[in-house]
C-alpha cells in the first residue's frame, strides 16, 4: 500500500469532533508515564461500568476459560482486564506521538536475535503475536528495532485511518501495510525474506477454520498459520509482550521459531498453536483482549455461548 497522505479533505467541519479529541489525547499523554498508567486505570473504571456489552463477553470468556477459579477472583481479573484495556488507550496515543527517543526507554526486548538471523538467512517471518491490550506498543517498539510489516485493515473514518497509518509507520519506514485479504502480497513478503505480524487468536468464522480446543472449549481457529508458513516458504516466529507491573515498561521476548511447523496436519498445527495461547495468555491473562467474542461459532449443533445484544 501507499504511503498515508494529508488531503485538504480531511478539514472539512463534519472532522472537527475528531480533530478536537485527537488534540487533546495528545496534550493528555504528554504527562508523565507513570501518572498515564494511573488515568488509564481511572479510564478502565469507567469502562467498566458504563460498557455492558463488553464486559458481558470478557466475562463470559472468563468463565469458559477459567472455569477453576471462583466467582469473586474472575471478577477481580475482570476489572484488572478493563484496567489494562484503559491503559492501552493511552498507549495508542503513546506509541504514535512520543518522541522515539522517549519511546524506546520503555523497550526491554529479548530474542531480537532469532529475527535477525531468519533475515539474514534471506528467510521470511511470520511474527505470530496474541491480541493483548498492549499490541499497539509492543508493535511500536519492536519496530523501532526491526523492521516488521503488518496485515492492515482500512478504517471507516477516513482522518483516523490517516492518523493511524502515520503513527504506525514512522517506527518502520521502509515497512509495507498489507490489506488483510491480499494474500498474494502477504506470500510475495515472506517469500522476499522479510518478517510479518500476524495474530491468529480470533474467531474469523467457518469457512476458513478447523474447531480444535482453546482452554477446553472448541473454538473455531483459522488454519491460515500453516498455510501462510508453507506456501511463503517461512518460519514461525512466536511473540509475547507485557506492561511489566513496576511501571518501567515493556517486556517484549521473540521466541525461537517453531520446530517441524508445518506439521503433520492441520489439525495437528491449530492445536500446537492453542496450546502455545494458553500458556502466553495464563501469564499474564489481565493483559489479554477478552472482549471479543472469541468463541462466537460453534459447531453444527452446538448451543451459542454468548447472550443475545
Amino acid at each position: 500500500m501507499d504511503r498515508p497522505h494529508f488531503r485538504a479533505y480531511f478539514l472539512h467541519p463534519r472532522f472537527w469532533p475528531l480533530w478536537l479529541g485527537l488534540g487533546l489525547l495528545w496534550l493528555i499523554v504528554q504527562l508523565p508515564y507513570r501518572l498515564l498508567l494511573r488515568l488509564g486505570r481511572l479510564l478502565g473504571a469507567l469502562m467498566y461500568r458504563v460498557a455492558g456489552s463488553r464486559r458481558r463477553i470478557a466475562r463470559r470468556n472468563l468463565e469458559l476459560c477459567f472455569p477453576l477459579l471462583d466467582e469473586a477472583a474472575r471478577e477481580q481479573l475482570l476489572k484488572e482486564n478493563f484496567a489494562s484495556t484503559g491503559i492501552a488507550f493511552f498507549e495508542m496515543a503513546m506509541s504514535w506521538w512520543w518522541p522515539r527517543e522517549r519511546l524506546a526507554r520503555l523497550a526491554h526486548i529479548e530474542g531480537l536475535e532469532h529475527l535477525q538471523r531468519l533475515q539474514a538467512e534471506g528467510q521470511g517471518a511470520i511474527l505470530m503475536a496474541l491480541h493483548f491490550t498492549t499490541l499497539e506498543i509492543g508493535a511500536a517498539l519492536l519496530g523501532q528495532r526491526q523492521t516488521i510489516d503488518g496485515m492492515y485493515r482500512e478504517h471507516k473514518n477516513p482522518v483516523f485511518d490517516y492518523i493511524q497509518r502515520s503513527g504506525r509507520e514512522r517506527h518502520n519506514h521502509d515497512a509495507t501495510a498489507i490489506e488483510r485479504e491480499d494474500i498474494r502480497a502477504m506470500l510475495k513478503v515472506l517469500r522476499a525474506g522479510r518478517a510479518i505480524w500476524y495474530a491468529p487468536d480470533q474467531d474469523y468464522g467457518p469457512k476458513q477454520s478447523i474447531f480444535v480446543p482453546l482452554f477446553g472449549v472448541q473454538a473455531a481457529t483459522v488454519t491460515a498459520t500453516t498455510k501462510f508458513a508453507r506456501l511463503g516458504k517461512a518460519r514461525v516466529v512466536p511473540f509475547t509482550q507485557e506492561r511489566l507491573a513496576d511501571g518501567s515498561g515493556y517486556r517484549l521476548v521473540i521466541h525461537p521459531p517453531l520446530d517441524d511447523f508445518p506439521g503433520e496436519s492441520e489439525e495437528a498445527d491449530c492445536l500446537r498453536i492453542n496450546h502455545w495461547i494458553e500458556q502466553a495468555v495464563s501469564q499474564h491473562p489481565e493483559q489479554y483482549l477478552w472482549a471479543h467474542r472469541r468463541f462466537k461459532t460453534r459447531p453444527p449443533g452446538e448451543p451459542k455461548l454468548y447472550a443475545k445484544k
